[in-house]
């Protein structure tokens, strides 16, 4: 009996689960340690400017940036800058993404596509895409259009590769499993290249989500009356720094408003992982 407890008790400890150690590992953050943080920087920064560590000219303190988007917001100013940027982000975004999206299938799907996308996409992805807006201005004539089109190309670039990554990197073992069961190619692609690809396309969307951000800040500095590019060039012109400090945190927000935006969809589309 003795003999057996001990058996009993040796199995016992061989088996017991070891806690996980790769805290590195898992993908969580603390909930509140990066608005600590912000909120700390944020006050270190008020104090040197009421302080008169720091030159008002050089670096406002954040109350007079806050100031100067409650003054931008009480003059109706705010939001003729901000829905002429968000017009044409949303329309430019959204015109790149179908088209890339349908490319970056295509060349990951289809080898004559694979072989001619990729030489045409190796070619200009690298080309600025601001510099061909007097180009696109030529063609497109002077408005919305050439504006809309730059934020356009340089998204379709960038959902282009990481859409044809992400269906590149689907193991193949699972397409070929379907495929052992006469799966269609229609079904394979919506139910095994499609989720696997997932991941890659919502990253790609953070990106171009960037992109877009700066193409059309870069856009309307080049030639618009209204959005936030224009205003922040009419700004650092008169050296006006609160006011154009005001305009880089409403981009700031905005970046952050569209990362949360991802966020929710990743959370809502890739629940089974």
């Amino acid at each position: 009996m003795l003999d057996r407890a001990t058996d009993t008790s040796t199995k016992d400890d061989t088996t017991r689960r070891v806690r996980f150690r790769g805290a590195g590992f898992v993908p969580a953050s603390s909930r509140f340690a990066g608005w600590i943080a912000l909120a700390l920087v944020i006050a270190i920064w008020q104090v040197a400017g009421s302080t008169g560590l720091v030159n008002p000219l050089f670096l406002p303190a954040p109350s007079a940036i806050v100031r100067a988007i409650y003054q931008l917001a009480m003059s109706g100013a705010l939001w003729q800058h901000l829905s002429a940027s968000i017009l044409r982000i949303g329309v430019g975004w959204l015109l790149g993404t179908t088209a890339g999206v349908a490319v970056g299938f295509a060349i990951g799907l289809s080898r004559l596509a694979r072989s001619v996308g990729i030489t045409f996409i190796s070619a200009l992805f690298p080309i600025p895409k601001i510099a061909l807006l007097p180009l696109l201005i030529l063609w497109l004539g002077i408005g919305e259009e050439p504006k809309i089109a730059t934020i356009a190309l340089g998204v379709f670039f960038s959902t282009a590769i990481s859409v044809y990554s992400g269906v590149d990197a689907v193991p193949r073992n699972l397409i070929r499993m379907a495929q052992s069961f006469n799966v269609p190619f229609a079904t394979i692609v919506r139910k095994v290249v499609w989720p696997g690809a997932l991941p890659a396309i919502l990253a790609g969307f953070r990106i171009t989500a960037s992109v877009a951000l700066l193409l059309v800040v870069s856009a309307e500095m080049i030639g618009a009356q209204y959005g936030i590019g224009a205003f922040v060039l009419q700004a650092g012109n008169l050296m006006q720094t609160d006011q154009l400090l005001a305009g880089v945190v409403i981009l700031s927000v905005f970046g952050l408003v569209v990362g949360k935006v991802i966020n929710l969809l990743e959370i809502k589309l890739l629940h089974w992982r």
